[in-house]
């Protein structure tokens, strides 16, 4: 299993397009299921908002972070809660990532569903219609995390 740092940054037109998926899903527009994710970032202490895309998978609700150790992933971590929202639905969250040897049919799912939107944004040598061992193999690149009601 690959355990080494995957990241790939938003850049150019990511960023437009970033923008204008957090716009609509703050619009209540359900675009390919997406919603914002706020979490209060871990120097700044300032809310950070990203598009995400919650798999419901196996009786469990998921994020999974295509581009690796992103600013949110980390932001994750240090807080441990977020808010997702999509127009006037806000919900705070629990976040606990899921150990790298239980999220490989969880990363299936997920590029199944979602493959054609993140599939550059994978790790190199892990495609959209991955095999068993290839997302055995990089699952410790992917960082994935449960969604539980925040108490």
């Amino acid at each position: 299993m690959t355990s080494t740092t995957h990241y790939r940054a938003p850049e150019g037109f990511d960023n437009v397009v970033n923008r204008t998926v957090r716009w609509l899903a703050d619009h209540g527009v359900n675009l390919a299921g997406a919603q914002n994710l706020t979490v209060v970032g871990r120097r700044s202490g300032d809310p950070q908002r990203v598009p995400v895309n919650v798999l419901r998978f196996d009786g469990g609700e998921y994020l999974v972070s295509p581009r690796g150790n992103t600013q949110w992933v980390r932001n994750v971590r240090a807080a441990g809660t977020a808010e997702l929202s999509r127009g006037r639905r806000r919900t705070v969250v629990a976040l606990t990532e899921v150990d790298a040897d239980r999220r490989p049919p969880i990363i299936g799912e997920y590029l199944r569903k979602w493959g054609w939107e993140v599939g550059r944004f994978l790790p190199e040598g892990l495609g959209t219609k991955p095999s068993d061992d290839d997302l055995a193999r990089h699952a410790g690149s992917i960082p994935v995390f449960v969604i539980r009601p925040a108490h």
